[in-house]
């Protein structure tokens, strides 16, 4: 439900209004915390990296349901500090795929606009859409996302072997 310029009237609504924050309250989820699996698919490297990368201190593990898990916006941050420029030296040929599942590490918001980084694996992906569009997709570091890309202008390179 999009709350928007339409709102019930004061009197005799108020409380369909109050069940309807409360429903779509619910609906949205908090930051997760995620499965070592999904945290090592998130930051391209296996399992074992992950709990190695735990049991060094490195990323800070937590336990839900008694499993070991990361929180979201604890990996985030380790994404972050790990993302560099990947080296295209031992690349023959490769073209990203047009769908990305990462985690969002950062989101900048004005009164119009957002702005929302990812980091795919390697990659970061920055998209600019309307502040609304976060709002209601509840984009805030920690969350994992997909980020689809369509362009009409795609470089694809193969550097010198």
């Amino acid at each position: 439900m999009r709350i928007g310029r339409h709102f019930p009237s004061p009197v005799g609504d108020c409380g369909k209004l109050r069940a309807t924050i409360r429903i779509c309250a619910s609906m949205l989820s908090a930051v997760p915390n995620l499965r070592i699996s999904e945290a090592a698919a998130l930051l391209g490297v296996s399992d074992d990296t992950v709990r190695r990368w735990v049991d060094q201190g490195r990323l800070p593990s937590v336990q839900a349901s008694g499993r070991m898990a990361i929180d979201g916006q604890a990996l985030a941050r380790f994404a972050q500090e790990l993302a560099e420029s990947p080296e295209p030296g031992n690349t023959t040929a490769a073209s990203a795929r047009n769908r990305m599942r990462g985690i969002v590490t950062r989101v900048i918001k004005d009164g119009v606009m957002a702005q929302v980084e990812m980091q795919a694996g390697p990659f970061r992906v920055v998209s600019l859409m309307s502040r609304e569009a976060a709002d209601e997709l509840g984009l805030e570091p920690g969350v994992v996302a997909v980020a689809s890309i369509k362009s009409t202008h795609v470089v694809v390179e193969i550097p010198e072997a």
